[in-house]
């Protein structure tokens, strides 16, 4: 799998990065997320795991041909914000080697790689049922 690098959202010692696929996928890098409190309100599935990024970090997008924008709707992917205002994804581990051998990765940080209409549709306005 190749990567194409859209942006990160560093501050000294944390650096969660997006990146999109060749293989219509993102691939979204973030912090560990240890807190039990947190995995304690999620369903975690085997060989899935959990991510925490600051919710501009989808900003980057507008560098794959999307609009830039907040995220409008939290819903999976995104499975949790916290009180912080960070988003807590929720996808499959990243094993592809070539993928992983393409990123800096810090041992506090983990990745997760989500469908592109997964995370598009979280900057799009939910409309409800016309009217």
């Amino acid at each position: 799998m190749k990567l194409r690098f859209l942006g990160k959202n560093s501050t000294p010692g944390d650096s969660p990065t997006l990146y999109a696929t060749d293989q219509d996928s993102y691939v979204v890098q973030g912090w560990k997320v240890y807190a039990n409190d947190l995995l304690m309100q999620l369903d975690v599935p085997a060989g899935h795991t959990v991510v925490e990024v600051p919710p501009e970090l989808f900003e980057h997008l507008s560098k794959d041909g999307v609009p830039a924008g907040q995220i409008r709707r939290f819903e999976p992917p995104i499975m949790l914000v916290t009180e912080q205002g960070t988003c807590v994804l929720q996808g499959p581990a990243m094993t592809d080697a070539e993928a992983l051998s393409q990123m800096r990765m810090p041992d506090y940080e983990t990745c997760i790689e989500v469908p592109k209409p997964s995370i598009t549709a979280l900057l799009e306005e939910n409309s409800g049922p016309d009217h």
